[in-house]
C-alpha cells in the first residue's frame, strides 16, 4: 500500500509543489508535464492503486510469514487486558 501512496504522492507533488507550494515543482525531474502518458496528478490515483494491486499479487505468491511472526502480529493488534465481545452489542 505504501507503494501506490508514494508513488501517487511524487508525482501530484511534482505537478502542484511540495506540500502543494507554489514553484516547488519539479516536472523537469520527470519529464515534463505530460511525462507519464499525458495523465493528469488528479488522476494519477488509478496508477497507484494498479501499483497496489500488483503488491497485493506479489503477497500471494510468496511464502507466508512465519509463525512467531503472525503471532506477534495478532497480539499487537489485541489491546492489553481487553476481552473478546461475544454476542449482540
Amino acid at each position: 500500500m505504501a507503494v501506490g501512496l508514494f508513488v501517487t504522492l511524487f508525482y501530484v507533488f511534482a505537478h502542484k509543489g511540495l506540500f502543494f507550494i507554489a514553484g516547488t515543482g519539479y516536472l523537469g525531474l520527470i519529464g515534463g508535464a505530460s511525462s507519464f502518458f499525458g495523465i493528469t496528478p488528479e488522476a494519477f490515483g488509478a496508477v497507484g492503486a494498479a501499483l497496489n494491486l500488483v503488491a497485493y499479487l506479489v503477497t500471494k505468491v510468496t511464502p507466508p510469514p512465519p509463525e512467531h511472526i503472525q503471532a506477534m502480529v495478532e497480539s499487537v493488534r489485541t489491546p492489553r487486558g481487553s476481552t473478546s465481545v461475544s454476542g449482540a452489542h
